[in-house]
């Protein structure tokens, strides 16, 4: 009997920031072996309405395929697995965040946490998608970074806080072998604002200015200037850099393309 054999085509994927679009697929054509599209935005318009344009214009978005993943800058609620209820997620969500109108409250699961992560979708947003694809998944930007992030905790004794930037925003995570022991998101496009944050955090978490590390990732606002200020306090701060993380693997050759959207093509 002869194997069966997979034709389904890989993923394109669909990164929706606060303020930005851009598309991905893998493409063995290409020297990076992804082929990435930033998408300029018309401000004023909605996301939905913009992606809905993108689809007539783009050309990642018109290869014939009826697979995508959206990967989506939202607002994330992590509850631990043990306490998670499906029924109640949507309560819970919103109370949390209280101005959801218009979204869709939806779950992805972090195993290697033990953790659930809600998070909401512009609902608009999701019916485009959903009409242009017949097998669609979603997640929150922040899934790939913390999946990657956990991994890297692993290595070594010391307690470890990581900063990840995107968006004007920065995400906080810091772990406790197989928990997520803190996770929040600030809206961070200044360097200072950032800086106050991150000390907060550390702060807030005890960790030890001598021995315990501090990583930051991302797009980091005045990078050179965070990193500096963190070094007048602590005396471990690092910054990632993904090609020397990721052994110089191609895709971490393509111009602007997101981390988190990065991390979706390695293999880690």
């Amino acid at each position: 009997m002869q194997a069966n054999t997979s034709t389904r085509k890989p993923r394109i994927s669909i990164r929706v920031g606060s303020n930005s679009l851009c598309f991905a697929t893998p493409d063995g054509t290409l020297d990076q072996l992804v082929a990435f599209e930033p998408y300029i935005i018309k401000s004023g318009v909605s996301m939905a309405a913009n992606l809905r344009q993108a689809f007539k214009t783009s050309d990642i978005l018109q290869r014939d395929n009826d697979r995508a993943l959206v990967i989506a800058d939202s607002r994330v609620l992590t509850v631990p697995a043990e306490e998670y209820d499906e029924k109640n997620a949507d309560i819970l969500y919103r109370h949390c965040f209280c101005d959801t109108n218009g979204e869709t409250v939806m779950a992805c699961a972090l195993p290697s946490l033990n953790a659930m992560a809600l998070y909401g979708i512009n609902s608009d947003l999701k019916m485009v998608v959903e009409d242009h694809y017949r097998d669609v998944r979603f997640m929150p930007l922040v899934v790939p970074v913390c999946n990657y992030l956990h991994r890297r905790s692993l290595t070594g004794s010391r307690r470890k806080l990581y900063g990840y930037f995107h968006d004007g925003k920065l995400e906080t995570a810091c772990f406790d072998k197989t928990r997520l022991k803190f996770y929040n998101q600030f809206e961070a496009q200044y360097s200072r604002d950032a800086a106050y944050y991150l000390l907060y955090v550390w702060k807030q978490l005890a960790l030890d200015s001598t021995e315990d590390e501090m990583f930051l990732c991302g797009e980091i606002p005045d990078r050179q200037w965070v990193i500096t200020a963190m070094r007048n306090y602590l005396h471990k701060v690092y910054a990632i850099n993904p090609a020397a993380d990721f052994n110089r693997a191609p895709v971490t050759k393509i111009a602007g393309m997101p981390m988190d959207t990065m991390l979706t093509y390695l293999d880690i």
